[in-house]
């Protein structure tokens, strides 16, 4: 089975592309349990998920955040866009990121319940479709094929650094296209943009931005798919128009006001939920529909994501 896993990845991806991500992926899994040299991640050190869930419940707060992660929020985010086809204007694309399926059926449910009512163009994920970071994935790929069978065509992905690359097959079969360092086209009313896909920029770093646009135009209007913010340098740089990302759950537990604790992210604050710009590029970082670490969420929601395109 594993043989048919990296052959299919190899023929998919490349053989370079595959074999580092499942050698990083090996290494990852032999520092969890022990091995080779250390590498602090929050959601690896599970020791901490009894302590943190401990302390909101002697603070009282456990129960609340937990009823929280049910609350999911839809966001409309109207953005006006330089350089967007006039075909393009009123354009919808349904964002939904950090899912962790396999950790809470039941906001599973809460997804599923609010994705059936809405109306968009083209559906794209952000990553983070497993809870753990290692181990099985397959309750993870069983939680996003039903989620799937709730979305239009079509559907894009991209790995977030809780997904393992063994799960690509499977999401393909699904009927979400994944962009690993890879862009499509989108064709609408006789005009065209670009959306650009790159795998996990912050653990396994396996993002290689000069592959994935290496069919893009240089000026033609593109969007880059990023699982987290970080690379909003390297992005903006590249004269991408929009970036869209995750990772960050806004925090997920955050003082009141929605200040956040930890991002677990290395970047500017500013870059930790909503929209933003830096330079001549806007972005967005949707705080997620699921949670990590422990199923709790307060002062700030889980969020699916409708972002509005208009020509500027």
């Amino acid at each position: 089975m594993e043989r048919d896993i990296v052959q299919r990845l190899e023929q998919r991806l490349g053989r370079i592309h595959a074999r580092q991500r499942l050698g990083i992926e090996k290494d990852h899994e032999a520092q969890i349990f022990g091995q080779g040299i250390s590498f602090f991640h929050l959601e690896n050190w599970y020791s901490i998920h009894s302590f943190i869930r401990n302390s909101l419940r002697l603070a009282g707060l456990y129960g609340r955040g937990k009823r929280n992660t049910l609350d999911i929020q839809v966001r409309h985010n109207n953005i006006n866009l330089l350089g967007l086809p006039a075909a393009f204007d009123g354009f919808t694309l349904l964002h939904l990121s950090d899912l962790h399926v396999d950790m809470h059926l039941d906001n599973e449910h809460a997804m599923i319940q609010h994705i059936m009512t809405l109306d968009y163009d083209v559906c794209i994920l952000t990553g983070d479709y497993r809870f753990k970071s290692f181990g099985s994935h397959e309750a993870a790929l069983e939680g996003m094929k039903r989620i799937r069978s709730h979305l239009k065509d079509p559907v894009y992905g991209i790995l977030g650094n809780h997904d393992t690359v063994r799960m690509v097959p499977g999401l393909e079969e699904a009927g979400i296209q994944m962009l690993l360092n890879e862009s499509a086209a989108l064709e609408w009313n006789g005009s065209m943009i670009h959306l650009v896909g790159i795998d996990d920029a912050h653990f396994f770093r396996a993002d290689n931005i000069e592959k994935a646009v290496q069919d893009v135009p240089h000026d033609e209007f593109s969007i880059l798919l990023s699982h987290t913010p970080e690379i909003y340098r390297q992005a903006a740089h590249a004269d991408f128009n929009l970036m869209l990302c995750g990772h960050t759950h806004g925090g997920q537990i955050c003082l009141p006001g929605g200040y956040p604790i930890t991002l677990d992210a290395r970047c500017p604050r500013f870059l930790g939920k909503g929209p933003w710009k830096y330079h001549n590029m806007l972005g967005y970082t949707s705080p997620g529909a699921g949670a990590s670490v422990v199923s709790v969420r307060l002062n700030c929601p889980p969020e699916i994501t409708l972002h509005h395109l208009h020509t500027a």
